[in-house]
């Protein structure tokens, strides 16, 4: 399922003549730039409308098949008993934004993150750093509480599955704030108040492209990509690819024991820029681990959540370094989800951004392995990671 079909999908469109003639268009089944237009609100998941005599938010409601309070929610200046002919608004439609069936991409990435923060504006956004590529790497806030976390995924790129489970994750908790309900048999609103959580979704855009399509093969960047990986060939190309455009394993690249790292895989033959373990020429000589680093600093996180597949398996230590409430947490962690609590095997001890976090805070950090398979993992597993997961990802913000 391409863009255009997951659109045509959400608006109940047998195709794209028949959505053309619904929308008024000439149904000549091309995808023109007015087409493209229409289409936009069915990916971002809501529609901007300009009030019209007569409207109100429960005409709006029915006609758009949503709900008043979604609508109340998205317009949150707005007063509902005073609507004025000419003022815009935001309609959220009744389907989820964050799809579970599509292969994410940077851009499908940003889509969500706009339609998202469009319909719970208490969810906040910013931007931490630019790739190589271009391509922003960005961190989403939500909550009001004393004391924060930091989630993250995809630190490598063909293991973007982890993407859509913590979006959907972020998704179904902002509903449930919006609407006062329990997220995991949790108040979502006491979670709310309680934790600051921090998510940076996608920490390496560029490599998530490459692997899921996004860079298509002729491009510059694939052709540089693909010099790199003539140099190993029995990793295949590029679903294999875990590194960022410039061949750096970015969850080898923090100060923790990087050295060793460094020495662990120049033995394996990764002594260059490479598909994967690559570990850099410095510690967080990267921009995106380096702005990994620096939020970490400001936000300060009691507890940190980094999501990789695959392997149902949860690392929770740092060589011999035991942070206070780890090991309980962590097995707390291992019997909502089903996964194993592990220690890091001794060659892949070394420099991620996990190990990195609790040398410098002594506090409890985690590595999750979702999944179970050669990644990048199918997305007909999504459902049961998602399932899985969901207790730790929730756990966490009340722990």
């Amino acid at each position: 399922m391409n863009f255009t079909e997951l659109a045509l999908s959400r608006a109940g469109a047998a195709d794209l003549k028949e959505f053309q003639a619904r929308e008024g268009l000439f149904p000549s089944g091309r995808e023109d730039a007015l087409t493209v237009q229409r289409l936009t609100p069915y990916l971002l998941g809501y529609r901007r409308y300009t009030v019209k005599a007569g409207d109100t938010f429960y005409r709006l409601a029915r006609e758009y098949d949503t709900t008043v309070q979604a609508i109340a929610r998205a317009n949150p200046e707005q007063d509902p008993r005073r609507l004025a002919i000419g003022q815009n608004l935001n309609i959220p439609f009744g389907f989820p934004v964050v799809p579970t069936d599509l292969p994410f991409t940077s851009e499908l990435l940003a889509l969500c993150i706009h339609g998202l923060t469009v319909r719970y504006p208490f969810i906040t956004q910013r931007q931490i750093a630019v790739t190589a590529g271009g391509r922003p790497v960005t961190v989403l806030k939500i909550g009001c509480g004393q004391r924060s976390v930091l989630y993250n995924a995809a630190h490598h790129a063909n293991e973007w599955i982890t993407v859509p489970l913590v979006m959907k994750f972020l998704e179904d908790y902002a509903r449930a704030i919006s609407e006062n309900r329990a997220i995991y048999e949790l108040s979502a609103q006491q979670l709310f108040r309680r934790t600051q959580l921090y998510l940076v979704p996608m920490v390496d855009p560029d490599g998530v492209d490459l692997v899921t399509g996004a860079i298509p093969p002729g491009s510059s960047e694939y052709a540089a990509a693909q010099r790199i990986a003539d140099f190993f060939p029995a990793i295949p190309f590029p679903s294999g690819w875990k590194a960022n455009l410039r061949g750096v394993d970015l969850n080898l690249n923090y100060p923790a024991g990087w050295e060793q790292a460094e020495q662990n895989k120049r033995a394996l033959g990764y002594g260059r820029p490479a598909p994967r373990d690559f570990v850099g020429y410095a510690p967080l000589d990267q921009p995106e681990t380096a702005a990994m680093a620096r939020l970490t600093r400001q936000v300060n996180p009691r507890l940190t959540l980094s999501f990789h597949s695959q392997g149902e398996v949860i690392y929770w230590k740092y060589l011999d370094r035991e942070p206070p409430d780890a090991l309980g947490i962590g097995q707390m962690f291992s019997q909502v989800s089903g996964y194993a609590l592990e220690e890091t095997p001794y060659a892949s001890a070394f420099a991620g951004y996990k190990d990195w976090f609790i040398q410098e805070y002594d506090r409890p950090g985690y590595t999750v392995e979702v999944g179970l398979g050669e990644n990048p993992l199918p997305l007909s597993q999504f459902d049961e990671i998602y399932k899985a997961n969901l207790g730790i990802l929730t756990l966490g913000l009340q722990l």
